[in-house]
């Protein structure tokens, strides 16, 4: 890891990811014919624009929430592992994310280089909040970020409508929803 790189999980994070993951290695939880795991790893990362100030001047952020997703058997529910940040954002445009869609397939890179030793034979894919269409802002990033992914990683990313772990799963955690749950349940 770089000196200026951030560490996305925590100690106790990878800890917990680690435990769990050597558990979903054994025998029964692997396909009885292949012999490959059934337990799958999903990475993705989502973003919102926000206002701010800095120096007393108006600016833009954006928050990010990273997540690595570990699907247990590929249906006996999943664990999901959460980084969240806050950054300036310097897109011009409004409608044309194309900085923050950028940062946010970095950051999902960053999370899978950073564990790619314990999720490997997960068969691990990155999912983008990314869409193709050009009639979506968004899609001035498509190309780019599908190529960062697969140079920089050797995965195929999976942009929308496949990237639930993105445009779901880290959604979700970036707008709160997490957070509005627990409290449902206090």
């Amino acid at each position: 890891m770089e000196a200026n790189e951030v560490q996305l999980l925590s100690e106790a994070q990878q800890d917990v990811l680690l435990n769990m993951l050597l558990k979903l290695s054994t025998d029964e939880h692997k396909d009885g014919v292949t012999g490959k795991p059934l337990t799958r790893v999903y990475i993705g990362c989502d973003s919102v624009r926000e206002k701010g100030t800095v120096n007393g001047k108006r600016a833009f952020f954006a928050r990010y929430a990273t997540v690595l997703i570990v699907h247990v058997d590929g249906s006996k529910g999943c664990r999901v592992f959460k980084h969240i940040s806050r950054e300036r954002d310097y897109d011009q445009v409004p409608g044309k994310p194309k900085l923050r869609m950028l940062n946010e397939t970095a950051k999902s890179i960053m999370m899978y280089n950073q564990n790619w030793h314990l999720i490997d034979e997960f068969n691990p894919e990155i999912h983008l909040d990314i869409n193709v269409n050009e009639v979506h802002g968004s899609s001035c990033a498509a190309k780019e970020a599908a190529g960062m992914v697969l140079g920089m990683t050797g995965l195929e990313a999976k942009l929308k409508p496949e990237s639930w772990a993105a445009s779901f799963g880290a959604d979700g955690i970036v707008r709160g929803f997490h957070e509005r749950e627990q409290q449902d349940a206090a």
